[in-house]
């Protein structure tokens, strides 16, 4: 698929595999969130922008490269995305957080705003949104549309499962926008919920249900 980047790593695919049994405990779900949101931004970033600049060491002076310009914005998008935030954190501490907060009603499955807010400098960034489970895209595409409001003009979406459905809707509102996810699973259910997927992500990760 166009504008989509299936990270086939090793190590996240095995941590997906761990992630969709049902038999994870809270705590060691939590923990493997952490770890494969790490090893997704280690993926999403791997083409950051390099300058060279002058150093000395303790033997010599030489050029080395370092990250050109403002670091990242990372977006987590409602609860779920929070699940990524500490480990991508722990590669980018330097980078600034944008909070999304997003919710899917139930009912009729539409994207709803309950909180939002976003550095003043988001056109010198790139923007990350971390919305782990990509179902129907509306989710998406309203946290897109919030970001690029207050300014943003670089969006990349980080998620761990995605559906063709959803990708296709991302792109219709968003084209410039591309995905990075571990897995593109088969359909979502009636609830809006991605099938075969691992269940509602906010729900296991913090232990209410």
């Amino acid at each position: 698929m166009d504008g989509v980047t299936i990270v086939k790593h090793p190590l996240v695919q095995h941590k997906l595999t761990l992630l969709r049994d049902k038999t994870r405990s809270t705590k060691v779900f939590r923990e493997l969130f952490n770890e494969i949101g790490t090893l997704l931004c280690y993926e999403v970033t791997r083409d950051l922008p390099l300058e060279t600049v002058e150093v000395e060491t303790p033997l010599a002076v030489m050029k080395s490269p370092v990250l050109s310009g403002k670091k990242l914005v990372l977006a987590p998008v409602g609860r779920a995305g929070m699940g990524f935030l500490d480990g991508m954190l722990n590669l980018v501490p330097s980078a600034r957080v944008a909070h999304v907060g997003v919710y899917r009603d139930p009912r009729t499955l539409v994207a709803v705003e309950y909180f939002f807010k976003a550095p003043d400098d988001m056109a010198d960034r790139l923007a990350l949104v971390l919305h782990p489970m990509l179902a129907t895209g509306n989710s998406a595409v309203a946290a897109v549309d919030r970001l690029k409001e207050a300014g943003a003009k670089a969006v990349r979406i980080v998620c761990l499962l995605a559906t063709e459905q959803a990708i296709e809707k991302l792109r219709a509102h968003h084209p410039d926008v591309h995905v990075w996810t571990a897995a593109v699973d088969e359909s979502i259910n009636d609830q809006g919920y991605i099938l075969p997927g691992l269940g509602d992500v906010g729900d296991r990760m913090f232990g209410t249900r």
